[in-house]
């Protein structure tokens, strides 16, 4: 199911041929979905076993973000992903490219929610994740989540991350 905010409400009269007239009673948002994930631009950081993992988004034109994923550790900086989040037919699309993954082709999520302080993408045809979800603790802070199944196995990672700038 795919749940989205309504700011903005609409009642549209239309006048038919016949001459009566027709009322559609709708929700329809001048918004774009994308404001609601602004708080995500800019530069965030998670320690990990792997070594600290930043993650970069930047504002592409009004319909569209992207980022990069990367770690640094004693081997140096190692790209892990790139992403893009961009606006198509009234919902958002997450398209990650990860690193050795995929043969490192595009892979899309679509958004099943999308709130000012979370959201969620699914593609339950891919291996693993099925699920990518944002949630926002606070200002400087946020809780990213790739459960799903692999192998018949479920899986969660979770990340806890700060905005650094």
């Amino acid at each position: 199911m795919w749940v989205n905010e309504c700011h903005n409400a609409h009642l549209h009269v239309l006048s038919r041929f016949d001459g009566k007239a027709g009322v559609i009673i709708g929700c329809t948002s001048n918004e774009k979905l994308l404001h609601n994930t602004e708080w995500l631009l800019g530069t965030w950081e998670s320690k990990t076993s792997q070594g600290i993992l930043y993650e970069t988004w930047h504002k592409t034109d009004e319909h569209s973000f992207d980022a990069k994923s990367y770690y640094l550790n004693n081997s140096g900086t190692l790209l892990f992903e790139t992403i893009q989040l961009k606006e198509y037919e009234g919902r958002l699309l997450y398209i990650v490219s990860a690193l050795k993954e995929n043969n490192e082709k595009p892979v899309q999520f679509t958004s099943t929610n999308i709130t000012p302080t979370n959201f969620i993408f699914e593609n339950q045809l891919h291996d693993f994740p099925q699920v990518i979800s944002y949630t926002k603790i606070n200002s400087d802070s946020l809780v990213a989540e790739v459960p799903g199944k692999y192998n018949g196995e479920t899986l969660k990672e979770q990340f806890t991350i700060k905005k650094i700038k």
